[in-house]
């Protein structure tokens, strides 16, 4: 191996910043650190947390610089927001080799045997520096039994001991810990700001890259500095005379031509599944990678919703020109309900290509998925299209007929005769709607209203006059039912008692051997049944049936404000 080969340092590494000036993407941080460590207002803990790649680790190694730095001439007393970088606490720190700032990563030292070790250490001063400073890297890796060993010693360290911890996972941190900490958010880093960045770093490597290179270098970041660098690096080694272009960063990362996306896009809204597959094969070919296609459309998608909801959001200089111009045609030309539904398409089909075992053939599904349903109609035009051209009725069919109501009232018993037939449950009130009366309940005048009486008075006995008797003859003062397997023997006692003291009158309930009519929940039942039946008939019912496949009704309510009730009191409904 040569010299060179065996010097070189990875970019991540090689540009790590040295100081707070250096942390891009950072701003609100190093503001806040700065003025805590100028005004001598610096926390005994802090904890970091954030994405992959932002810079945790790295600004806690500037942290613990900035509590120790001596200064280039060794006179520095105090901490300072500028380390120099120079003095030797600051050599080495940056070297990861001082005696008084210790890191511990916390994936491989998760017990308590570990934290042990810490707690037994903080009493000693520090050798040479001004604190010792505890670094614990993925701090969330620490079992329970070692978080809690740690607590006594977080909350009153010695004045010469500080903790950073950094963590990804920061609601896997126990709350006792975040509380004696200072928490910082490290941001995710903008595209444009790491594209800059990323440049500047090139243009140190003596190498060119062209703008567009930047950006989808920048953008395949996706905030991470370390993620950016790392591709940066590739991409460098990949070109021979240290120039980058496009096309080679594109087919190194598996990406397809974002003006391609645009017209595979645009091939699915138009319906157009043949010549959508069509593009998809020759970016396949070229090395886009299945997931990443449906990625990229997603992110175009979202990008074409911003635009119609905020017109200005198509104008974002960032973007090339060519992009901004079909951007702007396609947003106007797609309402939002057409794009709702292709992101949902997209969202699916991302998770349908990452768990199949044919990554290409599991794409080619979703296109032609995406491409059938753009030609579909959105609910509210299929709405619109029913109200105004109901569906012509079939040849020989008897004219077309509204839903009926849920239940004609019931007709009038005959004096002293049985009342029969069905609806009594139906037509009973809501239980919320009656309240006890003060002076003594009218006579109920059908089995129905007598059992109506039991609602919200006595649940238990309307429950069983509701689901298991049998009504065989009514007349004022006197019931004669049968009797369900579930029914109390008590029943009948039960009634005429309660049905006496509330109304003031004699009531005697008796039981027959068998006979009598369907219960009321049974009628009730029947009645529903009835209703479902009249609504399919309906022509603007079967044709909303026959434009959604598979699709039955479930339940029908009336929208008259007159309407008698389809539903049992219990249930606590109306119709509507």
């Amino acid at each position: 191996m040569s010299e060179g080969a065996s010097d070189y340092r990875v970019l991540a590494r090689k540009y790590r910043p040295a100081n707070f000036a250096e942390l891009i993407g950072q701003e609100a941080l190093v503001r806040t650190l700065s003025n805590a460590i100028r005004v001598g207002r610096v926390a005994h803990a802090f904890i970091l947390t954030g994405v992959r790649g932002i810079g945790k680790t790295t600004t806690a190694r500037i942290i613990a610089k900035a509590l120790n730095c001596l200064g280039p001439e060794g006179d520095r007393d105090a901490p300072a927001t500028d380390p120099c970088n120079v003095c030797d606490n600051c050599r080495a720190i940056a070297d990861d080799r001082h005696v008084d700032v210790i890191e511990m990563d916390a994936a491989s030292h998760t017990g308590v045997d570990d934290v042990r070790e810490i707690i037994e250490a903080v009493r000693y001063r520090p050798v040479s520096a001004r604190f010792k400073v505890y670094i614990v890297d993925e701090v969330h890796m620490l079992s329970r039994n070692a978080f809690n060993a740690l607590l006594k010693t977080l909350e009153e360290p010695p004045e010469h001991v500080k903790f950073i911890f950094a963590t990804t996972e920061i609601r896997k941190v126990p709350v006792t810990v975040l509380s004696r900490c200072q928490r910082f958010d490290l941001r995710r880093v903008p595209t444009q700001v790491l594209s800059e960045h990323f440049g500047t770093v090139a243009a140190r490597e003596n190498a060119t890259l062209e703008p567009a290179a930047l950006a989808q270098i920048a953008r395949a970041a996706d905030g991470s500095v370390r993620d950016g660098l790392s591709i940066l690096d590739q991409a460098i080694a990949e070109a021979p005379d240290r120039h980058v272009a496009e096309g080679a960063v594109r087919e190194m990362l598996g990406l397809a031509d974002r003006l391609v996306t645009y017209d595979l896009f645009e091939a699915l809204m138009r319906g157009e599944a043949v010549t959508a597959l069509e593009l998809f094969d020759r970016m396949y070919e070229a090395g886009a990678d299945p997931g990443t296609v449906l990625q990229d459309m997603a992110d175009l998608v979202h990008w074409l919703t911003r635009a119609r909801i905020v017109p200005a959001a198509a104008e974002d200089a960032w973007l090339p020109e060519a992009e901004r111009s079909r951007g702007r045609t396609l947003a106007s030309e797609l309402a939002m309900p057409v794009l709702t539904r292709a992101w949902q398409l997209i969202l699916k089909g991302i998770q349908e290509v990452n768990g199949a075992p044919m990554a290409k053939a599991a794409l080619e599904m979703v296109l032609i998925r995406i491409a059938y349903a753009a030609s579909l109609p959105t609910p509210a035009e299929i709405i619109s299209s029913l109200r105004r051209d109901p569906a012509p009725p079939e040849p020989g069919s008897p004219p077309p007929r509204a839903p009926a109501p849920a239940t004609p009232a019931p007709p009038a018993a005959p004096a002293g005769g049985m009342r029969t037939g069905a609806g009594h449950a139906l037509a009973l009130a809501p239980a919320e709607q009656r309240d006890p009366p003060s002076e003594p309940t009218a006579q109920p005048a059908d089995f129905g209203s007598a059992v109506q009486l039991f609602s919200g008075r006595e649940p238990r006995l309307y429950t069983h006059l509701l689901y298991d008797t049998h009504l065989v003859a009514f007349r004022q003062g006197h019931i004669e039912l049968g009797l369900g397997g579930n029914a109390p023997p008590s029943l009948a006692g039960d009634v005429g008692r309660m049905l006496t003291q509330w109304t003031g009158a004699k009531w005697t309930v008796s039981v027959a051997t068998g006979g009598g009519e369907p219960s009321l929940a049974e009628q009730r039942e029947g009645a529903r049944r009835e209703l479902l039946r009249q609504a399919e008939s309906h022509p603007l019912v079967q044709r909303t049936l026959r434009t959604f496949p598979g699709s039955r009704i479930v339940d029908v309510r009336r929208i008259e404000p007159d309407a008698p009730l389809t539903e049992a009191p219990d249930e606590g409904e109306e119709d509507q």
